[in-house]
């Protein structure tokens, strides 16, 4: 059967001479992979720049029960970005969370929630006025939500040490080492309550971004079993420094 459905394109990779295999994360089916054909070709029906990581896209795949690979019947542009193409801390910030997304999303159910976050902070990191910084360390507070381990508690002085490996904010310092201190406790817990428009506004230097953004990708490794390693952090740092 076919589907008609909203998607992110995750990855693209070379299938045959003339074709890519697409994974996709899609509102109506979750993760999906699909060949696309014609793409390399010299006169190609699908343009390479649709199938590229974070593009919002409109599809018409095929659905077969029982198959994790099947083909795109048609692809055009949902959201056409006009900053992050053509800048590169965008772009970077980009890149890095499309990456910890496809490494922390699980299974292939629908998950359409998770897909208007996904699409909210896309179409945010290209139309936003305000810096892009801290963007990248809210969206991985708040995705902690959708892939099951939210931050508990509150941050107060009775409560200022934030343990990664409960994901509670706790009363005394944690006596394994996977802890926030109270200083990076706190603002870690402002990109908790404070709205995506608003994350620009926590005050960070350049040390104390980087590391909250180690603490984080550790939360994750904490709470996801077999959480690959994300290999564009380390450009992200050196972009955005």
């Amino acid at each position: 059967m076919l589907i008609k459905t909203l998607g992110i394109v995750f990855k693209s990779k070379k299938y045959s001479e003339t074709s890519v295999i697409v994974d996709v994360f899609t509102e109506e089916k979750g993760m999906r992979s699909y060949i696309v054909s014609g793409v390399r070709s010299q006169r190609p029906t699908v343009s390479a720049g649709l199938l590229q990581p974070m593009t919002p896209i409109e599809l018409v795949a095929y659905e077969k029960d029982g198959h994790d690979l099947t083909r795109l019947k048609e692809v055009k542009p949902y959201h056409v970005f006009q900053a992050i193409p053509f800048d590169i801390r965008r772009s970077s910030v980009g890149v890095f969370m499309i990456e910890v997304a496809r490494n922390g999303i699980q299974g292939h159910e629908a998950q359409p929630n998770l897909f208007d976050f996904l699409l909210r902070n896309f179409v945010y990191l290209d139309e936003t006025p305000h810096s892009i910084a801290n963007l990248h360390l809210h969206f991985m507070v708040h995705l902690a939500e959708y892939l099951g381990f939210l931050p508990g508690g509150d941050y107060s002085d009775e409560t200022p040490f934030f343990d990664l490996q409960e994901g509670m904010f706790t009363e005394f310092k944690p006596l394994h080492q996977h802890s926030l201190e109270q200083l990076a406790a706190g603002k870690f817990y402002q990109l908790l309550i404070l709205p995506m428009e608003r994350c620009h506004e926590v005050l960070f230097d350049r040390e104390e971004r980087r590391s909250l953004l180690k603490s984080l990708l550790n939360y994750y490794k904490l709470h996801i079993e077999n959480f690959p390693p994300v290999r564009s952090h380390e450009v992200l740092e050196e972009v955005l420094g």
